[in-house]
């Protein structure tokens, strides 16, 4: 049931909506300096139906609240885990070695004229290397062990998980500092002008491994280990 209404400040419906700040400013309502009066008294100043405006912000509301039930920050530890495993654990294993040919022509044919493609080779086969060897390894032992503990958090199963979490940390810093680097030595993954096509693709290719690997880590790192740590 939706909890805005005609009476509320058009300021405050921003604020518990930021989506809705597109709708007014598409109806010319002003939600900053001047709103601080009612949705009623705004829509009015503008000839808006009151009403009509009050259900095209429902909508926005509606919509946002349903993306949020769909947000895998809300999931159970259990959906959570399936999902990084789906989306990120096979992905990563399918996309690296579907890429490592492209990379490597890439390197081969260019590298003598941009000599940094050999660094992104060289970054490339250790992601690949470490980030399948690391999937490997939670989807194996650590995800189990953090599903029996959370289930049931005794002292020895704290003290054998505490360790796990903190080397995966660590490497997902290290996963972190390589992409780093390669997208300072790509400029931010733009090819050059006379790129061609592969050349292209690589980076294409390339920046979403590293959005969809942000995700992945930020997912494990600020909602699945900070659950357990609530938990120790």
């Amino acid at each position: 049931m939706s909890q805005i209404t005609l009476d509320q400040h058009v300021s405050d419906i921003v604020t518990a909506i930021p989506q809705s700040a597109d709708l007014f400013r598409s109806l010319r309502i002003d939600y900053c300096c001047g709103g601080k009066i009612s949705l009623q008294e705004a829509a009015a100043q503008r000839n808006l139906d009151p009403s009509d405006v009050l259900t095209r912000v429902q909508e926005i509301e509606e919509k946002r609240e349903t993306r949020a039930q769909m947000e895998p920050s809300s999931f159970g530890e259990k959906t959570l885990i399936a999902h990084i495993q789906e989306k990120y654990h096979t992905g990563l294993r399918e996309e690296l070695p579907l890429l490592a040919p492209y990379v490597t022509k890439v390197a081969r044919v260019h590298g003598e004229n941009h000599p940094h493609l050999l660094r992104v080779q060289e970054i490339f086969k250790i992601l690949r290397t470490e980030l399948i060897d690391h999937t490997d390894d939670e989807d194996q032992n650590i995800f189990p062990l953090i599903l029996e503990f959370l289930a049931n958090p005794t002292p020895e199963l704290r003290e054998q998980l505490k360790p796990h979490v903190t080397e995966l940390e660590q490497e997902h810093d290290n996963a972190g500092r390589l992409l780093h680097e390669l997208r300072e030595i790509t400029d931010n993954f733009t090819p050059p002008a006379e790129a061609c096509g592969t050349y292209r693709l690589v980076y294409a290719r390339l920046e979403q491994f590293e959005k969809d690997t942000f995700q992945h880590v930020h997912l494990e790192n600020n909602v699945l280990f900070d659950r357990v740590r609530e938990a120790i």
